[in-house]
């Protein structure tokens, strides 16, 4: 006598942004991130994204028919070699605590995966380390690593730990002095450039972004549709522009988006007009001036990208200070692994 195959504990399904607005909002509660900002966040990253509605699968307990977990891959708009890439950006993995486990993990995963390959080229996230082994189990590769750089502009909290407490506000002064200086010779035997702070995206990103080239790796679109989304409609992080111009001219040759914690300037994004070539230290100096002026402590920037996306930083005094890795999945036939130039704003925070 046949048996039926015996009923699983968890079913995927596909989820609709929409519809299922509070269901997801009701797994993330206590589970995801600070619960005083969960639902903004939903109504912009999910119902906001101009790039389309993310892949959303939803976890169901077939015992109680509870919905016990979700997972999400956000639109992003790429491009590589000329040709437009429609990606998806791995976020927002929560499942109800009696559930946790390798397998509704797993399974949430998969229904990416499996609702991906008919609307994305490429999935990518930022997992924590420890979860290598189950994305590469999954068909993901590892890419790069995205690389967190930081620069010190003023030292005297940094020396309060290698001196007597007493010394460490004189000895800061005369180390910012003296690294003040050293810049200001910099600049001054570089390029003139104009720095303005901003608010809002301007319409001249979108000239920047089109004259500036765009290389052979893959690279998030940079224009203003993607910074107002990402920047100024984000109700989780205020952001402001560096706009870099040359003296008596209104063409943007760079800009830079940044955030504030404590007395650290955070660089979540940029791009200038040597495009996938790199910043070029110049660019860099003249952040870091805006920087001091404006009274911050220290300026860091995460990056992966060609040398040449580095250069002008490491030219700059920045350092690296940690890194993550970065976990690529094609669904495209004959897909080879190119290089990645990514930043902090590709991720969904």
């Amino acid at each position: 006598m046949n048996q039926s195959p015996p009923t699983p504990q968890y079913l995927v399904h596909a989820g609709d942004p929409l519809r299922d607005r509070d269901t997801v909002l009701s797994i993330w509660w206590g589970n995801l991130g600070r619960t005083d900002r969960i639902a903004a966040k939903y109504d912009w990253f999910y119902l906001g994204c101009p790039h389309g509605a993310p892949l959303l699968q939803l976890l169901q307990e077939t015992r109680t028919g509870q919905w016990v977990g979700t997972a999400c891959a956000g639109r992003r708009r790429m491009r590589h070699r000329g040709r437009d890439l429609a990606a998806g950006v791995l976020v927002d993995l929560a499942v109800l605590p009696e559930h946790r486990s390798l397998g509704p993990a797993l399974m949430l995963q998969q229904g990416l995966i499996d609702g991906g390959r008919e609307q994305v080229d490429v999935l990518y996230g930022f997992p924590n380390p420890k979860a290598a082994a189950v994305f590469k189990r999954m068909g993901y590769q590892q890419a790069t690593h995205l690389v967190r750089y930081a620069r010190v502009i003023r030292h005297a909290r940094y020396l309060r730990a290698r001196m007597p407490a007493w010394l460490a506000p004189a000895a800061g002064w005369l180390l910012d002095a003296g690294v003040a200086l050293r810049d200001g010779w910099r600049r001054w035997h570089g390029p003139r450039l104009r720095a303005e702070w901003g608010n809002r995206a301007d319409p001249r990103m979108d000239a920047l972004w089109a004259a500036a080239s765009q290389g052979d790796g893959v690279l998030a679109v940079r224009d203003s549709v993607h910074a107002k989304w990402r920047f100024d409609d984000s109700p989780l992080a205020t952001t402001r522009y560096l706009w870099i111009t040359s003296p008596g001219r209104s063409e943007l040759k760079a800009w830079f988006a940044v955030q504030v914690e404590d007395a650290a300037l955070h660089v979540r994004d940029f791009w200038s007009d040597n495009g996938a070539h790199g910043l070029t230290a110049h660019y860099v100096q003249a952040l870091i001036a805006a920087a001091r002026a404006a009274g911050h402590a220290s300026v860091s920037v995460e990056i992966t990208g060609p040398e040449g996306q580095l250069q002008g930083w490491r030219e700059s005094g920045f350092s690296e200070r940690s890194q993550r890795p970065v976990f690529v999945r094609w669904n495209l036939a004959n897909a080879t692994e190119p290089v990645w130039f990514l930043t902090s704003a590709d991720e969904d925070e």
